[in-house]
């Protein structure tokens, strides 16, 4: 069934050596390619989604431009939400609108369940056009954490410093964890069904769960990172944890039964490592030098890739995403001089 013949990214998500480093870059999909802003003109993101043949031809797209060792699926992290009984819209210029938020244990109480094959069959139908006949590199599948997707669900948009959302979690604790189970579960049967279509990683987006201290996340969050996981671990495929900000987080992940740590451009690979983080590592330069010239980006690139090869279990990516700024061919050029640059490294 599948075509792959590209397997680096998953045997560099195992810990296993292999020729070259493989690399793949966080939103490779949409904003800086051309072809995706023509069709942008025409479709909204939620027309995209719905639309299998358009939702591959755009997750396919950067494979074939850049040759990029892993596609990532082009969807959103609300994509599921609208399925457990979240009003929300992507709004141009603002993101993700929600006109139902939580407020009170009742609202969570609400909140329904997830069934992928009847609430999100289009995104299940993109992996398998997608896995069974047109990709020869694995796709990730994801989704986005609990504490990410719950601080669009109580903040009601987007959020610089997620104080509802805090303040929720510290004076309604019991309906906190009603809420994050609700996700988990949500998460979980999620991806399950992104897995059993055809994905072969996963990756989940914490993406802003870097507001919290250690001791918050340790008691707020761990336990529902924790459960997701141990749930997802029989599914036997790699899993990739990833947020921005949140360094100071990635020994908690550490101790998650995930198999890829993601780390954004403030945390050297050298020194998390130091600090006992012996699973695989993804990351992690700072998608601001896509912009730089050719040869700053060069050494930048170079040193990140020595810190990372030092040992088996290495991915290349940036520490978050691209911007709709990069040019194509800087993306093109940047994976090719990775290829042949770990190559040479490694072969030795």
């Amino acid at each position: 069934m599948s075509k792959m013949t590209n397997d680096t990214l998953l045997r560099a998500a195992k810990g296993e050596e292999t020729g070259h480093v493989p690399v793949w870059f966080m939103r490779q999909a949409g904003r800086s390619q051309p072809e995706y802003r023509a069709l942008k003109e025409k479709y909204s993101l939620f027309e995209i989604t719905h639309q299998p043949e358009l939702c591959a031809y755009v997750t396919r797209l950067p494979v074939e431009q850049y040759d990029v060792d892993a596609a990532i699926l082009y969807k959103d992290i609300m994509s599921p939400l609208p399925a457990i009984g979240v009003d929300v819209e992507i709004q141009s210029g603002i993101g993700p609108v929600i006109n139902n938020p939580i407020q009170s244990l009742a609202d969570v109480e609400k909140l329904g369940e997830i069934t992928p094959e009847e609430d999100v069959p289009y995104v299940l139908d993109t992996i398998k056009l997608l896995t069974q006949e047109q990709l020869t590199v694995p796709l990730i599948g994801f989704a986005g954490a609990p504490f990410t997707v719950s601080s669009y669900m109580i903040e009601g948009r987007p959020s610089k410093d997620y104080k509802k959302t805090k303040a929720f979690m510290y004076s309604e604790p019991k309906a906190w964890f009603a809420l994050m189970d609700k996700l988990a579960n949500m998460t979980v049967t999620y991806l399950k069904a992104q897995i059993k279509a055809g994905a072969s990683a996963i990756q989940i987006f914490d993406s802003w769960v870097g507001a919290l201290n250690v001791e918050d996340y340790r008691y707020y969050i761990k336990p529902v990172m924790e459960k997701i996981f141990s749930e997802l671990r029989n599914e036997n495929v790699p899993m990739i944890m990833f947020g921005v900000g949140a360094s100071h987080l990635a020994n908690e992940w550490h101790d998650l039964p995930l198999d890829v740590v993601g780390l954004d451009w403030r945390l050297p690979i050298r020194e998390a490592r130091q600090k006992g983080i012996t699973k695989s590592v993804m990351g992690n330069l700072d998608p601001a030098l896509l912009l730089a010239p050719w040869d700053v980006l060069q050494e930048k690139t170079k040193a990140i890739l020595d810190q990372g090869m030092d040992k088996p279990g290495y991915i290349f990516n940036l520490g978050h995403g691209v911007f709709p700024q990069v040019e194509p061919d800087t993306l093109k050029r940047l994976t090719s001089f990775i290829h042949e640059y770990s190559a040479t490294k490694l072969q030795k």
